[in-house]
């Protein structure tokens, strides 16, 4: 069974403001986060108690347990690295080419993206498909509900409301437009290409 543990941010906590407070990220990583990998772990260890002693009886709520909080773990895991301090501006290189040929362009592509950011109830998520071998937008509703099986995320946008009502209020489209100032194209670009080498 696997331990899993907290990764560290990839900066500092106030390196993203002011599209991010640093106390929005210091909430948002060491308790949020940390409650999510704390439940993976706790739901697994379950699991393997209730294998060994044959009683099932809370299996099915420890099942539940692992998907809603693995995909927590995951999806803020890759939400870290898909921002940056020095991030930004468009893409370039196989990342915006790709996105351009699937979309029609980037701006198709970035408010799509946005009106998946206003409707989800969790995540907004640009994914890799590799039954049909290209890009996606798609609107996770908490963090395992209407994703696309098999598809691979490689831009993660965390809309649940811890995320920006301490800046923003209840005004998450300005907090849509501030994650777009600290976006991290390299790490979409590395995410997409791991994408390629293992599905096409």
């Amino acid at each position: 069974m696997t331990d899993h543990e907290l990764p560290p941010l990839p900066y500092d906590y106030d390196a993203l403001e002011p599209s991010i407070s640093e106390q929005v990220v210091t909430w948002h990583h060491d308790t949020h986060h940390q409650g999510y990998v704390n439940g993976l772990n706790s739901a697994e260890e379950t699991l393997a108690e209730n294998r060994e002693s044959g009683d099932f009886d809370s299996t099915p709520g420890a099942l539940s347990n692992v998907t809603h909080n693995g995909c927590g773990h995951y999806l803020h895991t890759l939400f870290w690295e898909n921002m940056s301090p020095d991030g930004g501006g468009e893409p370039a290189g196989d990342i915006a080419d790709r996105i351009e040929e699937d979309f029609g362009s980037y701006e198709g592509w970035k408010g799509e993206f946005e009106a998946a950011a206003g409707a989800a109830g969790g995540w907004a998520l640009l994914v890799y498909d590799p039954v049909a071998k290209q890009l996606r937008n798609v609107a996770v509703d908490k963090h395992d509900q209407g994703a696309l099986w098999g598809s691979h995320p490689i831009l993660a946008l965390d809309v649940w409301e811890h995320s920006y009502y301490y800046d923003y209020g209840p005004d998450r489209g300005s907090f849509i437009e501030g994650f777009f100032d600290v976006i991290n194209w390299d790490s979409v670009e590395d995410e997409y290409q791991k994408c390629l080498d293992h599905f096409e």
